[in-house]
């Protein structure tokens, strides 16, 4: 079971996207290099790992929920897309049914992330 901590949240995503995120090396190296949002070509450039892998591990933790992305609008129309850690913690325990349980303690959002997540979900609408 996820649980997000932030009031009326979705319930966030399955267990197993997380795990898989957390127990990934280049996903864990990733997490720690984006104090601040970079590009995937920084990320790469950054955590010294070929871009190809890390399209690849920013689409794991973004399946997992544990990433942000929002849009850099550039005025000569090339926009780019930065990545950024989306909780403060992320907590795994033993609930008392004995199945695992982790909670995703997110960052209150103010109002210009709230306009990125929901243009980052416009955007992936028109890719499909």
């Amino acid at each position: 079971m996820v649980r997000d901590s932030r009031p009326g949240a979705d319930p966030g995503p399955s267990l197993q996207p997380v795990l898989d995120a957390l127990d990934d090396e280049d996903c864990r190296t990733i997490i720690k290099h984006l104090e601040e949002p970079l590009t995937a070509g920084e990320v790469s450039e950054e955590c010294e790992i070929p871009m190809s892998t890390t399209y690849r591990k920013l689409d794991l933790l973004s399946e997992a929920q544990l990433l942000a992305e929002g849009v850099e609008v550039r005025q000569d129309g090339h926009h780019a897309t930065r990545y950024r850690t989306d909780f403060d913690e992320v907590i795994v325990a033993i609930a008392e049914d004995r199945t695992l349980d982790v909670e995703i303690e997110r960052p209150t959002a103010d109002a210009a992330d709230r306009l990125a997540t929901m243009w980052g979900e416009v955007r992936r609408g028109t890719d499909q």
